[in-house]
């Protein structure tokens, strides 16, 4: 009978070189920096919670090795449609012979297709539409105004889902942010279902744009939080994938040190990107991480890591490694 190994220690010992040896690195490179007592922002882009990291990065959260997390608005939003729809999910392992006609054909049956994973768009979308419109509506009724993820965060913790859950809640890490009430960027959140919806509803005449906090106030709020918590170490930046979900927080630093002249605003203190974007011409979500050396993002020094891979497969490796699992 084989003896069961340890994840972190399996990756040591077989984990040793070109990108699987650039994993290990940016693990090791991850644990030293919390360990310096540091904290560590985590990008989401892609469809990560598709394709359901929650597993890993919920119990990432649960032991605080993240300590505020940028995400696109699919990303926030497709958690809690895996929590309450899971079984309405259907796969399609086949998706690269699928023809138009084919691909029609999910459509109408109301499944939006990513990659190999379709969103059943009734169970999802819309069993998550009448609650938030609810929160929504009782807000800008009474004057209020919030960030997207502070909605999302009201409705998980007011109970009203729960009745639809169809996964273990520990395997959700909106649940899990929730429960910690971690701070979270959305940078474009109008690029989302959920988005798409508020902005419906504006449309109509239903709700104001107001009633939801824009990216400006999305950056002077993650501008504060950085003032607050970086002291003179800085902050780490685990970024899995490119886009918006990357881009935006990462710019606040140079914001601060450049136009708010503030002088003493210390860099990026680690980086790394899982990314399998090709590095080329213009490419920012491609570029490697001494680019952002001369944005003023990084220091000569900052730990910099670049895992070009897939971040399905990297990402719940890296927090293994550095949960010691």
């Amino acid at each position: 009978m084989v003896k069961e190994q340890p994840i972190s220690k399996f990756i040591e010992e077989h984990y040793l070189h070109f990108n699987a040896a650039a994993l290990v690195d940016a693990a090791k490179g991850y644990k030293k920096h919390l360990k310096e007592g540091k904290k560590m922002l985590v990008s989401l882009a892609g469809a990560m919670s598709t394709a359901e990291l929650g597993k890993s990065f919920a119990e990432m959260i649960r032991n605080d090795k993240v300590h505020i997390i940028s995400c696109t608005g699919a990303n926030l939003e497709e958690d809690i449609m895996n929590l309450v729809a899971h079984s309405y999910y259907k796969r399609v392992p086949n998706y690269r012979d699928l023809t138009p006609k084919e691909e029609w054909g999910l459509l109408e049956k109301g499944l939006n297709r990513v990659t190999d994973t379709c969103i059943p768009e009734e169970e999802a979308f819309r069993r998550l539409q009448e609650h938030i419109f609810k929160i929504w509506k009782d807000a800008e009724d009474s004057g209020e105004r919030y960030f997207p993820h502070e909605f999302m965060y009201e409705m998980l913790r007011s109970g009203v889902l729960e009745k639809y859950y169809e996964i273990d809640p520990k395997n959700s890490w909106m649940l899990a942010a929730a429960e910690k009430n971690i701070p979270i960027i959305v940078p474009g959140w109008e690029d989302s279902t959920m988005g798409n919806i508020f902005a419906s509803y504006c449309m109509k005449g239903e709700l104001k744009s107001s009633t939801i906090k824009s990216g400006i106030e999305y950056m002077t709020y993650l501008a504060d939080w950085y003032i607050n918590n970086a002291g003179d170490k800085g902050v780490g930046f685990f970024q899995i994938g490119g886009g918006i979900a990357g881009d935006f927080p990462i710019c606040v630093v140079p914001m601060l040190y450049q136009d708010m002249e503030m002088k003493k605003t210390p860099f990026w203190s680690y980086f790394c990107q899982i990314s399998d974007s090709t590095t080329s011409y213009g490419s920012y979500s491609g570029a490697v991480p001494n680019e952002k050396i001369t944005w003023g993002k990084l220091d000569i020094d900052t730990p910099k890591f670049i895992i070009e891979s897939d971040a399905t497969i990297v990402a719940p490796l890296v927090f293994a490694y550095v949960l010691e699992w």
